[in-house]
């Protein structure tokens, strides 16, 4: 099984959500997988500032391992994930990962994935949008695949409603709260 678990802002609970999945389902031998994109003026190697255009890491994948670190994939760990990777690019460097992600997911026996702009990639079994009504940005790679949502996960008592996500969208989709 594969499942996707996106959002449509920073900070609204993705990674809570993933880990709750994977401590309610301890015994599925989970690889779990955090995919950071980073923006310019950081390095994908390392996540650090930096000035670099440097070709000889634009991509960086390293697997946890221990559940202290204060990473997300660390939390995966602490949260029952037998595997837990964290998928480091660019932004728009994502498919220069996907050779790597996929061996990956290929040895798993169920995966999770947090991150929205894998889903141009993969098809899951199921698809979780994350989803904080009192958080006003919405991702463009969130619009993007809002409708591959097989469910929005809500981490809030705020109302759902963004001026550019049509409400049509949003009232066809099955709503579970799960405040963080």
């Amino acid at each position: 099984m594969l499942i996707v678990v996106g959002g449509h802002s920073r900070n609204i609970g993705k990674t809570s959500v993933v880990c709750n999945i994977l401590s309610s389902f301890r015994d599925a031998n989970w690889t779990a997988i955090k995919i950071t994109q980073y923006g310019h003026r950081v390095c994908s190697h390392d996540g650090e500032p930096c000035e670099c255009a440097d070709p000889a890491h634009p991509v960086a994948i390293s697997r946890e391992t221990g559940a202290r670190s204060g990473r997300d994939s660390a939390r995966y760990l602490a949260a029952g994930a037998r595997q837990s990777w964290w998928v480091r690019t660019a932004a728009g460097g994502l498919a220069e990962a996907m050779p790597r992600v996929r061996e990956i997911l290929d040895s798993a026996e169920n995966a999770i994935i947090e991150s929205n702009s894998v889903l141009r990639f993969v098809k899951p079994d199921l698809c979780l949008m994350v989803v904080d009504g009192a958080v006003a940005d919405f991702k463009d790679s969130s619009r993007r695949f809002l409708d591959r949502a097989s469910a929005l996960i809500r981490t809030s008592d705020a109302p759902l409603g963004w001026p550019e996500v049509g409400g049509s969208m949003l009232e066809k989709k099955r709503v579970v709260d799960a405040p963080a």
